[in-house]
């Protein structure tokens, strides 16, 4: 499980990791197990380093956060998220040249636009959050969105027969995976009071729509379609909190 563990760390984060022995498969399906756990490690750095930035101006402390998140994470889910919007857009309902075009290593218009729009409600959003010192949306945010991760390789089809994607969903533990669901789930709510309710429904309703968008397109999942859930699902979540505080 300590393997596992490094697995998922080294695959959602920039921080180093080293391994005596390449994992095998079903480590890359067990690490999926500890998504959530990684989550908490991000939100927790982002809100020591806003911490570390709670006397500088709330402008600037969001921006250093946000370009801290994306550095943290590699970028990951927002080249996921480039990937999935150019494919919508150039796909044209057509499930065989989504795919296609989501393999495309080139960034077109509707990618590009993406990652601008991500960027800026995150900015914003962490702005709002920032001047009223609510820390734990961020813990909220992380923590949920990869949690949805495991939701959606549970409840999906992965489309792609070949690569990380599909080694980490052929082995996936399925009755571990409804377990860290609920325990995750569970232990949001308990570790704060029910003001933040909103934040996992807001998490449930966005997976609910852009589960459906997938099945009707592309009729499942792939890792970019992962990828662009982590990032609406964040955004979505700082937004709730921010809207349900005004």
């Amino acid at each position: 499980m300590t393997q596992a563990f490094l697995v998922a760390l080294q695959f959602l984060t920039c921080l180093p990791v080293r391994f005596s022995t390449l994992p095998d498969d079903k480590t890359h399906g067990y690490s999926l197990l500890f998504y959530p756990l990684i989550g908490l490690i991000i939100g927790t750095l982002l809100v020591l380093l806003g911490w570390l930035l709670s006397d500088a101006p709330p402008l600037l402390a969001a921006a250093l956060v946000t370009a801290g998140w994306v550095l943290l994470t590699g970028g990951l889910h927002l080249d996921g998220l480039a990937d999935s919007a150019d494919a919508w857009m150039g796909g044209m309902g057509d499930k065989q040249k989504t795919l296609i075009i989501m393999k495309d290593p080139n960034c077109g218009m509707a990618g590009v636009t993406a990652i601008v729009l991500m960027l800026l409600l995150k900015f914003s959003a962490l702005h709002s959050l920032f001047a009223i010192q609510e820390w734990i949306v961020l813990i909220y945010a992380t923590v949920l969105a990869r949690t949805l991760i495991i939701l959606l390789f549970l409840t999906t089809s992965y489309v792609r027969n070949q690569g990380l994607g599909a080694s980490i969903v052929n082995h996936q533990s399925r009755k571990l995976s409804v377990m860290m669901i609920i325990t995750t789930f569970v232990a949001l709510l308990y570790a704060s009071d029910m003001n933040y309710i909103w934040l996992p429904l807001a998490a449930i309703v966005v997976f609910s729509l852009l589960r459906w968008l997938m099945i009707q397109r592309i009729q499942g999942t792939t890792g970019d379609t992962a990828g662009a859930l982590v990032e609406i699902s964040e955004v979505s979540v700082l937004l709730t909190a921010v809207l349900c505080e005004t």
